[in-house]
């Protein structure tokens, strides 16, 4: 079991370059942040872009891999995206990790005053959006024409450090993301049923969906493919207590999950918790992963 953080781009970099930091002395396998213009009603406080924060990061550790969670076309064009990913790649030396997901509604789309697509657009647009991407990460001289992308000879030189790419970390929970994982991804990533609020009822959806990707995996005809768990979409915020965060590790490992996902404790609001439970959390990963 690998066991990541995520640090939510909320904090000027004189605090959040402090958390990027002890993430990686405390020994976590990956960090990573979330990649949205604003977030729920967090929209209304202070709000960092993903990718300089990324790049931050890449700056003050030397171990911790790193990640988008998750990027979407909601507003990335894979052509630019590319480019910043090939620049995050060398930068970090070859630690990042991209999250990818189709996007759904609010801020990141209302922002721009569009309509919001529907779901199956959406998935429509985010299969057009990994296959572009994919090339546009492994190849050069790029030339494409869909529905929702087009570009004329893309230019991706020098390439990326990590050979042939990047690892993706697809998120899908839907039957049709759920398959675009099981193609295009290195690892696929799930929150789960949302808005449950029963504990059991959501580690019920998770096991589903645990099962609905294995299918998917194997009707693709892949092997190998990482499985990452946000714990915190669960009713019971993981670092609420170090035996929370453990019980959760546990039963994550048990439905077959290779990865997991934590938040850095908040003062209040979203993840609120107390940074000493995720102190006394680090000095068990060691133990959490080999359980």
């Amino acid at each position: 079991m690998r066991i990541g953080i995520v640090i939510l781009p909320d904090e000027r970099w004189s605090e959040a370059g402090r958390r990027w930091r002890l993430a990686e002395e405390y020994g976590f396998d990956h960090a990573w942040t979330y990649d949205h213009l604003g977030w729920r009603d967090l929209v209304d406080g202070p709000w960092f872009d993903a990718v300089p924060t990324l790049t931050a990061a890449a700056m003050v550790t030397s171990t911790l891999r790193l990640g988008t969670f998750v990027a979407s076309p909601n507003f990335r064009n894979p052509v630019h995206f590319a480019r910043e990913a090939h620049a995050l790649d060398d930068i970090s030396r070859g630690r990042l990790m991209l999250g990818v997901g189709a996007g759904g509604t609010g801020f990141d789309t209302d922002v721009f005053g569009d309509i919001p697509l529907t779901p199956g657009r959406r998935v429509d647009r985010f299969a057009e959006f990994l296959e572009l991407f994919d090339q546009l990460l492994t190849q050069d001289h790029i030339s494409y024409d869909g529905k929702y992308y087009r570009c004329v000879d893309a230019r991706t030189l020098p390439g990326p450090v990590q050979q042939p790419r990047p690892p993706l970390i697809v998120a899908a929970n839907g039957p049709r993301s759920l398959r675009l994982a099981a193609r295009h991804g290195d690892g696929w990533v799930t929150t789960g049923a949302q808005a449950v609020d029963d504990e059991a009822a959501w580690w019920r959806s998770v096991a589903e969906a645990s099962e609905r990707f294995g299918q998917a995996v194997e009707r693709a005809v892949r092997t190998g493919v990482d499985r990452y768990l946000n714990l915190d979409s669960s009713p019971v915020y993981s670092l609420s207590s170090p035996q929370a965060f453990e019980d959760a590790v546990g039963r994550a490992g048990e439905l077959g999950f290779t990865d997991v996902l934590t938040h850095w404790p908040r003062s209040s609001s979203w993840y609120a918790g107390d940074e000493k439970v995720l102190e006394t959390v680090a000095g068990r990963l060691p133990a959490l992963r080999d359980s």
